[in-house]
């Protein structure tokens, strides 16, 4: 972790953080949908780890294009901060 990268490199890596993270999350969803009949628990198991990716993968969209993508649970005032729906 001592390399000096620019910022081309940067968000290359930020990109591929977010195309592995997109192929977790669905391998996640899968598992989480052929086990839902059979075994419960592991189907739950792997629907929060497929929750877990989803909100990796929110958070690296933000870095790389901040402001752009809407807020399920947040709802932004027009002061500019944030508040919770009721």
């Amino acid at each position: 972790m001592t390399d000096v990268v620019d910022s081309d490199e940067l968000v290359r890596r930020i990109q591929r953080g977010r195309a592995w993270a997109l192929r977790e999350e669905r391998a996640w969803r899968e598992r989480s949908e052929t086990l839902r009949a059979a075994e419960p628990d592991g189907a739950r198991d792997a629907a929060v780890r497929a929750l877990a990716y989803r909100a990796v993968i929110g958070v690296l969209d933000e870095i790389l294009t901040p402001g752009r993508h809407p807020d399920d649970d947040v709802t932004a005032r027009s002061d500019g901060t944030a508040g919770r729906p009721d």
